[in-house]
């Protein structure tokens, strides 16, 4: 949704007593359970600040974005996302919601995540893959949404042209603006399509028909599909990427498990990003997953080694789990979901991976019946060798 103009503070109300005991806690877990060592992770960020945002992964961020209400909203930004630890008050559902706890991409009003390539004009990228990991409740009135912004210009303040709306999941008596103009086949997947305007923008929304808390696909397909009915144009710009909640009704407990934006662009006045890496570099990868396995359970050992001439930077290793396996905890890296298709992500201490380097995580998991290994590997959607 738009919001008024951000004041760019944020919370660290963080004592030294708790880092010290959680460091302590750590330790003690790293000594009596060596299978799931790992290197402590840092202390969450907490916002209550209306505006207040935080960087997560070195290249995104998460914003409280509290604008249709007074009452108290908190967010907690994590390794790899966030979650909404207070969401005091609501407001009418045939109305605005009361705020966009979110993550982003690219430019909101004056704030841009580090090193984006937004804004970045439409003919020039060549894809922009996104995913997402979503925690639900019951308890609220609210949606999942990507916000996904459009414009004439390079815009890196204000308010945009258009905006694209990727509804998750809704729950409760609520709709997108506007009216509905039908369905759409997009990414794969059908969409219940709304189109409106709210008087400073247009929005078109996209409303899955049951609630999808997990996925993987590209922004392009939708931008490319509002470009098509007429609401913008391929010399316009992508200005950001943006993934969270509208709430109506309280919300506390709602999160972004993990979150992650690249936009690739060819040749053209577009600013150029080869994604994670540096110009001019190269992206190949390979992947060791060793196992120890037994009745029902199973530890996986994962290396992964950078064998390009880029660095990786907020890498994410994506892979499937057989059929009947699930993991149950993981260490040195962000493993969401836990059974299916999943992707592993690193924390804060490990989120790049030079040129000819290479870093490990691992995750324990149970298992049903015989036991596979993953048939393939990709990292930040290349297709990795397996050693």
């Amino acid at each position: 949704m738009r919001t008024p103009r951000p004041r760019n503070r944020s919370l660290r109300g963080l004592l030294s007593v708790l880092v010290a005991t959680l460091a302590a806690v750590a330790a003690v877990a790293a000594l009596a359970s060596p299978v799931a060592a790992a290197a402590p992770a840092e202390a969450d960020t907490t916002l209550c600040e209306p505006f207040g945002t935080t960087t997560i992964q070195g290249r995104y961020v998460v914003q409280n974005n509290r604008w249709g209400s007074s009452a108290t909203q908190c967010v907690t930004a994590t390794d790899s996302g966030f979650r909404v630890t207070q969401a005091d008050g609501s407001v009418p559902t045939n109305g605005a919601p009361k705020s966009y706890p979110s993550v982003f991409n690219g430019c909101h009003y004056t704030t841009c995540s580090p090193g984006t390539s937004l804004p970045a004009r439409l003919d020039t990228i060549a894809e922009a893959p996104s995913s997402i990991s979503y925690g639900f409740v019951g308890n609220a009135v609210y949606n999942a949404s990507y916000d996904i912004w459009l414009d004439p210009a390079p815009r890196t303040d204000g308010v945009n042209r258009t905006e694209i709306m990727i509804w998750f999941n809704r729950v409760g008596p609520i709709q997108p603006i506007g009216s509905p103009v039908g369905t759409a086949a997009v990414g794969g997947r059908t969409w219940d399509v709304w189109s409106g305007g709210n008087g400073t923008n247009d929005v078109l929304s996209f409303v899955a028909p049951s609630a999808v808390s997990s996925w993987s696909f590209d922004v392009m397909d939708f931008v490319r599909a509002t470009v098509a009915r007429g609401l913008a144009g391929n010399d316009w710009y992508l200005t950001s990427v943006q993934a969270g909640f509208e709430p109506w009704q309280n919300g506390a407990g709602l999160a972004v498990n993990s979150f992650s934006s690249t936009v690739r662009t060819g040749s053209g006045p577009g600013t150029p990003d080869p994604g994670p890496g540096t110009p001019g570099g190269t992206e190949t990868c390979e992947v060791s997953y060793g196992t120890n396995v037994w009745q029902n359970g199973f530890t996986a050992d994962v290396t992964v080694t950078n064998t390009g001439t880029a660095p990786l930077d907020g890498w994410r290793l994506a892979f499937t789990l057989p059929s009947g396996q699930r993991i149950t905890n993981a260490w040195n890296a962000s493993v969401t979901p836990s059974a299916g298709s999943v992707t592993a992500s690193g924390l804060a201490h490990n989120a790049r991976i030079a040129p000819g380097g290479s870093l490990s995580f691992g995750f324990q998991g149970s298992h049903d019946g015989a036991f596979a290994e993953p048939d393939g590997f990709r990292l930040n959607d290349t297709a990795c060798t397996t050693a």
